[in-house]
């Protein structure tokens, strides 16, 4: 098949949806398939092996360069990967199946509702509904958002990769080392971009509670600080900040900055568990669990908003959302009891391997192959 990869961000821009595109893109290609992209213009990879069309942004004009993309590329099918924060906001990317002469496959990446306007109202959910309408099909990538779209019948649902794909070549003792922590020390590792929904607040103020009896407790944030889609992420990452002074916490926290992948799996090696205490539950559209689960971490973080089969008490230690009491007990049992950290460990082994990349090509190269074949029905 000819595919067409739409996409708000890749690499080298900051961000999950555009490091998963680009590994799907490989692996896709790698299959047999030829792969186009279409992103950003400040996205452009100067050794991309894929071929790359660019815009400045997404207004009405981009959805004729699209067609035009399309039409010169002769694409069969276009999987346009939706975040409600990326493509600027804007509004035409959620009525792209209806402006383009060829069968849209939408990967949804989250199903928040994106800002539109003050006072939009009914009409956020209604247009990301309509986009999934509209589509020729439709990729969820976890369980909460396959029931809220539970009347559209052009579905499936593909677990998303990690994309922290590398093992750590670096010893781990190094990173405990630059992140703060001498042998003594319990080192938490949190991976991610700030936002509001990925509760760092709530672990700041577990780590605070913490402190008051054991002082050898320390936080390394892996990571840019905002990425390139979300404005929001800027304002919550000074909450942040102050909220760490506030607490008295400079000794106890380090940021990294943004990390290469093998850096990241050094530094979630390193450290003897990983928090992720998500305000909406964990999820496996969340890559940052993705990551953790990959290296094989002991994992704290919240029940799930919606039952998961695979997030269990047996591979995750589980904690209520927004709950900064139940956040620092599970960490102080955790801390006192290494022999649970290697249990969670050895469980979450083997979750890790429902995402193979190898599986979710396969399972995309299919469900794209039967949407083009409907529609030439």
């Amino acid at each position: 098949m000819r595919i067409g990869l739409v996409t708000g961000e890749y690499p080298p821009m900051q961000g999950g949806v555009g490091a998963f595109t680009h590994i799907l893109a490989k692996y896709l290609a790698q299959s047999g398939h030829d792969v186009f992209i279409f992103t950003s213009d400040k996205a452009m990879q100067q050794q991309e092996s894929l071929p790359i069309t660019t815009c400045h942004h997404w207004g009405l004009g981009t959805v004729r360069k699209l067609n035009a993309w399309a039409g010169d590329n002769q694409l069969d099918v276009i999987n346009l990967q939706y975040q409600t924060a990326a493509y600027d906001m804007s509004p035409w990317i959620h009525f792209l199946p209806t402006l383009m002469g060829r069968p849209i496959v939408i990967t949804f990446h989250d199903l928040r509702f994106p800002y539109l306007f003050p006072k939009a109202g009914p009409l956020r959910p209604w247009i990301v509904r309509h986009l999934a309408r509209t589509a020729a099909g439709c990729i969820l990538t976890n369980e909460e958002d396959f029931q809220e779209l539970a009347d559209i019948p052009h579905k499936t649902m593909i677990r998303i990769g990690t994309n922290i794909v590398d093992n750590p070549i670096i010893k781990p003792v190094r990173r405990r080392k630059k992140a703060g922590a001498v042998h003594e020390d319990f080192l938490i590792a949190f991976f991610g971009f700030m936002n509001h929904t990925k509760g760092m607040d709530t672990l700041l103020e577990a780590i605070n509670q913490i402190k008051q009896t054991t002082p050898a407790i320390k936080l390394v944030i892996l990571g840019g600080r905002t990425g390139a889609s979300d404005p929001t992420n800027a304002d919550y990452a000074d909450t942040i900040d102050a909220l760490i002074h506030a607490l008295s916490l400079e000794e106890n926290v380090t940021w990294t900055g943004y990390l290469p992948n093998e850096e990241v799996a050094a530094y979630l090696t390193a450290a003897d568990i990983v928090a992720l205490p998500f305000r909406d539950g964990a999820s496996f559209r969340r890559g940052s669990l993705l990551a953790a689960i990959e290296q094989e971490c002991a994992i704290v973080t919240t029940q799930p908003a919606v039952p998961v089969p695979a997030i269990t008490d047996e591979a995750f230690c589980l904690v209520p959302p927004d709950d900064a009491r139940e956040l620092a007990h599970a960490i102080a049992y955790l801390r006192d009891h290494p022999e649970e950290i290697e249990r969670l460990q050895n469980n979450v082994a083997t979750i890790s391997k429902s995402f193979e990349w190898p599986t979710i090509t396969q399972q995309t190269s299919n469900f794209l192959t039967s949407i083009v074949r409907a529609a030439h029905v």
